[in-house]
């Protein structure tokens, strides 16, 4: 028996992060998928801190239902919210997620507000 979907995610994460490593001059666009909501921030890992942040838990956003077109909306609020902290390129991490869907639709928003990964 595999396990459970959280262990086969849990394994997945951790085989993607031990590759991906957040620095000052390329910073790591996490991304966390809840069932109810969607959350991304861009994280410098040398120095432990986070540089920007968004969720679909932002007062405009709350009301919403958590779809495709709300994780746009936090894909362009995170990465204007970096463009405005002085970050431009990032490496993503899905954390395990299948980049499909929402976790797709909020990369793909990024991307096209001038975040480059």
């Amino acid at each position: 028996m595999r396990g459970t979907k959280q262990e086969a995610r849990s394994r997945r994460h951790a085989r993607v992060r031990r590759r991906i490593r957040g620095t000052a001059e390329r910073p790591r666009l996490a991304v966390y998928r809840s069932n109810k909501y969607i959350y991304a921030q861009i994280i410098d890992d040398i120095d432990g801190r986070t540089i920007a942040a968004a969720s679909s838990q932002e007062p405009d956003l709350r009301s919403q239902r958590l779809t495709v077109e709300t994780a746009s909306k936090v894909g362009e609020l995170v990465a204007s919210r970096a463009k405005d902290a002085g970050v431009d390129t990032v490496v993503f991490d899905r954390a395990g997620y299948k980049f499909h869907g929402r976790v797709k639709a909020l990369a793909d928003a990024a991307r096209e507000q001038g975040l480059e990964f």
